[in-house]
Formats: C-alpha cells, structure tokens, sequence
C-alpha cells in the first residue's frame, strides 16, 4: 500500500548537497516526490512510495549524507491523492 509523507528535516541541511544526496537515494529506492530549501533552513521532503521502501527512506532521513547534521525529522502523514509524482525532483 502506498504511502505519501511530508518530512522536514532540521540540522545542518542546507550548503552541504543535502538535496541532491536525498534525490539519489530516493531513485535508489524508486521512491518518488520532492526536495526542497525552506527559508527557516529546513528541507522540505515530500515522498510517496510502498510503506516497506519509504520506511528505509525515512530512516535515511534520519542520517542524511555525510556531509550533514540531522537534529530533527518531523513526519506529516498525507492522504494518498493529496498529490502525485511520477518522478523524484529537487525543488
């Protein structure tokens, strides 16, 4: 079954290529949606995908790259039809 989350991730995120390590592992994992820069300095994840494959995502979200520092993931659970991605884009 399909889940869709909005995850916001707080810590050192923005600056260290954040985006483009969470792009590469969303199409690693087939998992489709967005990543973006907020102005607060969070980034904006929005994913939808199997709960099995989004559960390995979040958990990455947890880590990020190396070059990061993850202080804090907020999950927000989306209906399923609020919004649909046929692909993963840096926003």
């Amino acid at each position: 079954m399909n889940r869709t989350v909005k995850i916001r991730v707080t810590g050192r995120v923005q600056g260290v290529y954040f985006r483009r390590f969470t792009k590469n592992k969303a199409q690693d994992l087939g998992v489709k949606g967005s990543v973006q820069n907020m102005e607060d300095g969070r980034v904006e994840i929005i994913v939808q995908a199997e709960a099995d494959t989004l559960e390995s995502f979040i958990q990455w979200c947890h880590k990020g790259p190396i070059t990061a520092r993850v202080d804090h993931v907020e999950l927000i659970e989306l209906q399923v039809n609020e919004v649909e991605f046929s692909s993963f884009e840096i926003i």
